[in-house]
């Protein structure tokens, strides 16, 4: 009977629930993050060898 007892307490009690809603949902938040961070990590290599090739062509006027 004191197992029943113990097993109905802890049945009941809904303490543990949120703190699994709560890991749940940071899980995901850092699951997007990282599928963002792959999509735009790409780009961005794109977009910097782009910057880096006009600005080795570029000239700068010293003089008026």
């Amino acid at each position: 009977m004191k197992f029943f007892k113990i097993a109905r307490k802890i049945r009941n009690e809904e303490d543990g629930a949120v703190t699994v809603d709560w890991v749940v949902l940071t899980a995901a938040v850092v699951g997007l993050g990282a599928a963002a961070l792959t999509l735009i990590r790409k780009e961005t290599g794109t977009l910097s060898s782009d910057i880096a090739s006009y600005l080795a062509t570029a000239t700068v006027k010293t003089t008026f």
